[in-house]
């Protein structure tokens, strides 16, 4: 590799390597403070960089908060793919341990989504993955011997109990420990159920 390549590279690295910074400062202010409360001026202080560095990447507060969603959704539908089809214990597990990770995140993403232009549109992104999720990782249990509204019906209230919010209500509104929580989803979730075959 010749001087010049080298140091292209070396300079596209360190330029990604900056944006990471500052989307992962943008990610800790979003998770202790409101979105109209962020700063711009902060979060370059956070990542150790300039507004104008901020701005020039990023065009803005918006552009930022949209481009750590869209990375953070890509995180979180990557490790929801841990929780996918198996025993529906094991998924039921996965999907509390994914909650205890991102669960408030997931929650403030969709009570915000509304005050940043281009966020609702990740947020209904999120909302069909959920659903796609449910479909396959129950999908072996979603047999309602050839009712097609049935099977719609239970996929529904399985979307619903797997849902954030309800881990939220279980969780925090309840208070109950994380393995109460986990105990509980599956307690809702069993009765759903049909064994395949």
């Amino acid at each position: 590799m010749n001087s010049r390549v080298y140091r292209m590279t070396a300079r596209a690295q360190a330029a990604e390597q900056t944006g990471e910074r500052i989307v992962d400062a943008m990610l800790r202010r979003f998770a202790t403070h409101p979105y109209d409360h962020i700063r711009l001026e902060d979060v370059a202080s956070d990542a150790a960089v300039t507004v104008q560095t901020v701005i020039r990447r990023f065009g803005g507060k918006p552009g930022l908060m949209t481009a750590t969603v869209e990375r953070e959704l890509g995180r979180i539908a990557a490790a929801r793919s841990a929780a996918a089809p198996g025993e529906p214990a094991d998924t039921i597990d996965a999907l509390a341990a994914h909650y205890e990770q991102y669960g408030s995140l997931i929650l403030k993403m969709y009570a915000e989504a509304h005050l940043v232009p281009g966020l609702p549109e990740i947020a209904g992104r999120g909302r069909e993955y959920h659903l796609d999720w449910c479909r396959s990782a129950f999908a072996a249990h979603l047999d309602t011997r050839g009712d097609p509204a049935a099977r719609e019906r239970r996929l529904a209230q399985l979307v619903a109990v797997c849902d954030a919010t309800t881990w939220r209500i279980l969780r925090q509104d309840m208070g109950l420990d994380p393995e109460q929580t986990r105990l509980a989803l599956a307690e809702l979730v069993h009765p759903l159920l049909r064994e395949p075959g």
